[in-house]
């Protein structure tokens, strides 16, 4: 029987490089994105491709929907043996607040995307995964967390609050085997919805190969060696 990965974020760029690699490493995929006929038509092309795939209408900003996601996919994969969260949108365009401007009510959205809930459909799966000892949660962000860049602050300090809680997360289930990693991500990500908005009237930087995310999460999975990988230099911690 095949493994199962989630994939939180199913879209153009990272969420479907990554459910494309790890379906070609033998991995059914379950898709958790908002819209469901991206989902439809990314499953449809990894079938094509003879990779088991299925979507999973969900936001993960609403609690209860997360528990009933999980649950839809066990009923439809049986185990779920790796989580892989990262989640992007056209959201974030307007969003962006700097500091110092930004207010404590700007920290409401990222907080919700990017800590709230990775901790609501991580902690929905690791009971399953502690009892047979065996399992991946992994979480990609941007490399805002280690560098001062106030022309997006309450986005950086979500992700330095994401952060510390998969560096948390990882110590706390050592022995357990079950591993949590974090991708940091150093720059664009050529051929995603955001950074093809982001691109429409300013220059996008340092654009990132997906499939590069893809390989890069891959290798961490199976060597879970390190806590997390760094790929692009944009934004990078120092």
């Amino acid at each position: 029987m095949s493994k199962t990965i989630v994939v939180v974020g199913a879209g153009a760029g990272l969420g479907q490089a990554v459910a494309r690699k790890f379906g070609r490493e033998g991995f059914a995929v379950a898709l958790v994105a908002r819209t469901p006929q991206r989902l439809t038509a990314l499953a449809s092309e990894l079938l094509g491709e003879g990779i088991e795939a299925a979507g999973f209408p969900c936001d993960v900003a609403d609690r209860a929907a997360v528990a009933k996601v999980v649950d839809a996919i066990k009923q439809r994969f049986g185990t779920i043996d790796v989580v892989e969260f990262a989640p992007t949108g056209m959201d974030w365009a307007s969003r962006i607040a700097p500091l110092p401007d930004a207010t404590v009510e700007s920290l409401e959205f990222p907080l919700d995307l990017l800590v709230r809930a990775p901790m609501a459909i991580f902690g929905a799966v690791l009971p399953d995964m502690i009892a047979r000892g065996d399992g991946a949660l992994l979480m990609g962000t941007g490399a805002l967390a280690g560098r001062a860049y106030p022309q997006v602050g309450n986005v950086g300090i979500a992700m330095a609050a994401a952060r510390n809680y998969q560096l948390n997360l990882n110590a706390a289930l050592d022995g357990t085997g079950v591993y949590a990693g974090l991708l940091q991500v150093g720059g664009g990500i050529a051929g995603s919805d955001a950074i093809r908005e982001y691109a429409k009237d300013r220059d996008p930087g340092e654009l990132i190969d997906p499939a590069d995310l893809a390989a890069a999460y891959w290798d961490m999975y199976v060597k879970q060696d390190r806590f997390e990988e760094l790929v692009g230099s944009a934004f990078a911690a120092g």
